[in-house]
């Protein structure tokens, strides 16, 4: 076994040694930093265009609508049955139209009735046995068998296809579905060499296969691959992940939590994981107190789970918080509208907060391909000196302000938040100020996540849009005081890898606490003067 030891202090140097080791984490198309809308799965071209509707005519922002799988006739057969969607070109302008990107799921997976399986075959791109026969599907389904995209022909012949049978659809992005691979390939042979061996390697070259492929055909097209599985240094793929197919429980929300705080420590920022749960809901169901939302206008959708508006709330609430935020599941509807009309307000609340620090969030993501520093943070990343938060499971740091705390109980209305030492900190909706290093009961009510800002934070936030492709201005830059602070802003296209080679704004803001000052250089991020855009809570 060959291993490498990164050390550094801070934390963030030990990132930067990541970084240089495994490569940078690249910036996402800025749709990405909104909001993906997604469901198992929409049928047709028809109830895809009646969600985009849905959103727009209420005023809601969204980005990213995805196409995910069945959507064509034969497993690998690269096509859209057109029964179901006639014209898929025309839907996307459409959808391009209305300020959405559209993303859409390609497995690795052929089955011997598709047009390509042959080529495959032929060639000897299966993931195979050490016969030379390919492995067909698991156990239990015979489904057909996955490409080998660590061999480099193999990989190159994936892009294409999907280049010329999908993408040239119109469809944006793609999401790798499969990236394990389902085919688990110990004792079996890939082109790297024995399954055995290199087990876990099959997301790195799958996902890079497909980065590759946009950066010599697309260059203009920052990719974005959202991949179910990874491996060291997949994040300069220009990929996000999530945690597979999860469960639709209290339980599997709560441990959602330290999962992703785990997996983003280890380097790898772009995480997320299907918010509500992918899984069908629970036949029978008794919640453990009486649910703080009403069901009973949503029964088509949560059955007898009375519940669930009030779990999919709380999990939609700490999504926002979230790298990448991406609804999903196998619900018959999963729109901000579909879990009744008191869950609706709320959801709705969130989605819009989401975009209003889309300048926030965006210029994190800056930060990390700078630095290679993730930006959702377990607390000892932050606050190494306070033995408080060394095992702390269930809060985390979004950027250098935000603390937040999701409420993971059925019925809470409350929840104990612990809040670091050495630092003040801020109550985000009442501004109260409190000491670090104790705990505190806080009032949650279900339009409410327990969220606090670090004193000595600058948090941009942005005018209301319905999409990132459309202008957004800065509306404030909010300081919290109690300490000198600094945040650097960026902006974009949003779309190309210019800001490779310096291209795009940077604006540096800087707080001097005993000044009671703001003050900035570099671009002038926006036009009005300072005392209409800078607002010092509490003061």
């Amino acid at each position: 076994m060959s291993y490498f030891v990164i050390a550094g202090n801070p934390a963030d140097e030990i990132y930067a040694g990541y970084k240089l080791l495994t490569g940078p984490t690249q910036m996402l198309p800025k749709a990405a930093y909104g909001y993906i809308q997604c469901k198992q799965r929409y049928h047709s071209q028809e109830e895809l265009m009646a969600v985009a509707k849905g959103y727009r005519q209420r005023h809601l922002p969204a980005d990213v609508l995805v196409v995910d799988w069945f959507y064509y006739t034969k497993m690998g057969q690269m096509d859209m049955d057109p029964k179901y969607w006639p014209d898929p070109t025309a839907m996307n302008k459409q959808l391009h139209d209305m300020g959405f990107e559209t993303m859409i799921s390609v497995w690795p997976r052929f089955v011997p009735e598709d047009r390509f399986y042959s080529t495959i075959q032929k060639n000897g791109w299966f993931e195979h046995l050490p016969d030379g026969k390919p492995l067909d599907g698991l156990p239990y389904d015979k489904a057909g068998s996955d490409i080998d995209t660590t061999n480099p022909d193999a990989a190159r012949w994936y892009w294409n296809t999907i280049k010329d049978n999908i993408l040239s659809l119109g469809f944006d992005s793609l999401w790798a579905d499969e990236t394990e691979p389902d085919l688990p390939p110990n004792g079996a042979v890939l082109h790297v060499g024995p399954g055995t061996q290199y087990f876990n390697v099959y997301p790195y070259f799958h996902t890079k296969a497909l980065y590759d492929g946009y950066r010599k055909d697309l260059p203009n097209k920052r990719a974005l691959v959202l991949s179910r599985d990874v491996y060291t240094g997949a994040q300069s793929n220009g990929a996000i992940f999530w945690s597979s197919d999860i469960y639709p429980t209290w339980d599997t929300y709560k441990r959602q939590i330290p999962t992703g705080l785990d997996f983003a420590a280890s380097g790898v920022t772009y995480w997320s994981n299907d918010t509500g749960g992918w899984q069908d809901l629970p036949r029978e169901h008794h919640p453990a107190h009486p649910p703080l939302l009403d069901p009973s206008d949503a029964r088509d959708v949560v059955g007898h789970d009375d519940d669930f508006p009030e779990l999919y709330t709380r999990w939609f609430q700490y999504a926002t918080f979230l790298p990448i935020m991406r609804t999903h599941g196998s619900r018959k509807y999963n729109e901000t509208w579909s879990y009744g009309k008191q869950a609706e307000p709320i959801l709705e609340k969130y989605l819009r907060l989401r975009y209003e620090l889309m300048p926030y969030i965006y210029s994190l993501g800056y930060h990390t391909w700078e630095t290679g520093a993730p930006f959702m943070r377990a607390l000892p990343l932050d606050f190494p000196d306070d033995p408080k938060v060394a095992d702390l499971r269930d809060e985390y740091m979004f950027g250098p302000a935000f603390l937040v705390a999701p409420v993971t109980e059925q019925g809470a209305t409350t929840r104990e938040v612990y809040l670091p030492a050495g630092a003040d900190w801020f109550n985000f909706w009442t501004s109260e100020r409190v000491h670090g290093g104790q705990t505190i009961t806080v009032s949650a009510p279900i339009d409410t996540i327990p969220l606090f800002v670090r004193a000595g934070s600058i948090v941009p936030l942005g005018s209301m849009v319905e999409s990132t492709h459309q202008p957004q201005s800065i509306t404030r830059v909010r300081v919290y005081p109690g300490a000198d602070a600094a945040f650097t802003l960026f902006n974009d296209d949003g779309m190309t890898y210019a800001y490779e080679t310096g291209a795009g704004s940077v604006t540096h803001l800087y707080w001097d606490n005993a000044a009671q000052k703001l003050t900035h250089e570099g671009t002038a991020a926006w036009a009005t003067p300072d005392d209409s855009i800078v607002e010092v809570v509490g003061r």
